[in-house]
């Protein structure tokens, strides 16, 4: 198991700034192909490409670690939770045929399926009465 994380640390040791490098590559390639025809600025070098990256890092992206699971699964969750067992049996049984189903069946179960897809959204299945 340590040699495994030997080899892992020695291949982000490697790769890793043959990425930034190649990154960098790319960024001054495409800046000094048309920036400076396009804008009249100055043509810039690997090292500001690279110092390029980390400022678009910085104020798009930041460092923070972007966590396991993004939106998406959360949302999922929310609506799995809100489910009842019923439901909830109904989507699992609906998920084990989906691959077998065609394109008009596959639509038809999303219609069938209360809050899930878009007819429900569009208001094209009428609410279910308790």
């Amino acid at each position: 198991m340590r040699r495994y994380w030997i080899m892992k640390v020695a291949a982000f040791l490697v790769f890793a700034p043959a990425l930034v490098a190649g990154l960098s590559f790319v960024v001054m390639s495409l800046w000094n192909a048309l920036i400076p025809s396009l804008f009249a600025l100055p043509a810039i070098g690997f090292w500001q490409a690279a110092g390029l990256l980390v400022l678009c890092r910085i104020l798009f992206g930041g460092f923070r670690g972007h966590g396991r699971y993004g939106w998406r699964h959360r949302a999922w969750r929310e609506r799995w939770h809100g489910m009842t067992p019923e439901e909830r049996e109904r989507f699992r049984d609906g998920v084990r045929r989906w691959r077998d189903m065609s394109w008009e069946e596959r639509r038809q179960f999303r219609r069938g399926f209360r809050g899930c897809g878009r007819a429900m959204d569009e208001g094209l299945n009428e609410p279910k009465e308790t």
